[in-house]
């Protein structure tokens, strides 16, 4: 029996696979296309839903160690009480996104959990390419650990997640935070991580289903390393599936669409965290493509995927 799609996620997706087949997908290398092909409906899909009342949001600032001015967005519940707190990372690749296209998303987390998030404005490649993103998240992690007591939050309940390359970035700041001796990381909450620059070789299985393609990878992977994208020299900070000993790491939530580019690169993730002792909870969603929950978001599928990740954001 062949892979298809979900019948729900194959709906959703009916009126954007027609525009997408009568346009030329971007060339290989081709940044700016891809920024404006993809950001219009990242915004669009964020807005599709209702954005909450009950969730408030203030605009703070931190420095790179490079001098660079650093925009953090703080979400908050209404009369939310103090615990938990959660450093959130955007998806787009690494080349495209901001965080005001999330709004919507982060809101909702924060409604549904209760638990607040920072969302970080970290700098894209190619014209900021590693490790300038991920110094961006760490000293964003630093920022909330600093500011901690003001903002009610727990120091020892400090979570990561991110969807896409959100995902990456969460996973490899919880290996430089390791590096480096904290700041301390409670609970990492990958959603579809893109985690290998070496996911080079198609899948046949799940190529006509694909929206985040092969092609992309290999259009971003480079703008973020270049020319050491593939090779041998790349650290597991960058890729995290390079990762050769997961020891200490903290506890993890992974999910991943069958027919998503990352699959495999997530399932095995999830398979060295747990060799090394690490506390995985993996999800394999069948018929899936990637962001299938932000495209059919009413999907019998998009809805168990919501409600877990609401459940562990609640267990940090």
């Amino acid at each position: 029996m062949a892979l298809s799609l979900d019948p729900e996620i194959a709906q959703a997706l009916a009126p954007m696979a027609g525009a997408m087949a009568d346009a030329t997908p971007p060339a290989v290398g081709d940044i700016a296309a891809r920024r404006a092909m993809w950001e219009p409906i990242i915004g669009a899909a964020g807005t599709a839903q209702p954005i909450p009342d009950d969730v408030k949001t203030s605009e703070h600032h931190t420095t790179a160690d490079d001098g660079a001015r650093i925009t953090l967005r703080w979400y908050t519940k209404d009369g939310a009480a103090p615990g938990p707190a959660v450093l959130f990372f955007h998806g787009g690749g690494y080349i495209f996104g901001h965080i005001d296209l999330f709004d919507g998303p982060v809101s909702r987390y924060v409604s549904a959990s209760g638990v607040p998030m920072l969302s970080v404005e970290y700098r894209r490649a190619p014209e900021h390419p590693f490790p300038a993103p991920l110094e961006d998240a760490y000293s964003a992690l630093r920022w909330l650990h600093a500011h901690a007591a003001e903002l009610g939050v727990d120091r020892d309940r400090i979570g990561v997640m991110g969807d896409s390359a959100g995902g990456g970035m969460a996973a490899g700041l919880t290996i430089l935070a390791r590096e480096r001796g904290g700041p301390k990381i409670a609970r990492q909450i990958l959603i579809m991580p893109m985690l290998d620059d070496r996911t080079t070789t198609p899948d046949s299985h799940i190529a006509p289903y694909l929206l985040w393609s092969y092609d992309d990878s290999l259009t971003a992977w480079p703008a973020l390393l270049g020319e050491a994208a593939g090779g041998p020299g790349v650290p597991a900070t960058a890729a995290p599936a390079r990762l050769e000993d997961a020891t200490g790491l903290p506890p993890a939530y992974i999910e991943v669409g069958q027919l998503d580019v990352f699959r495999d690169e997530d399932a095995a993730y999830a398979t060295k965290l747990s060799r090394a002792g690490v506390p995985v909870e993996f999800h394999l969603h069948p018929g899936a493509p990637h962001e299938f929950d932000s495209i059919a978001f009413t999907s019998d599928v998009a809805r168990r995927a919501i409600t877990d990740r609401i459940r562990v954001l609640k267990s940090i």
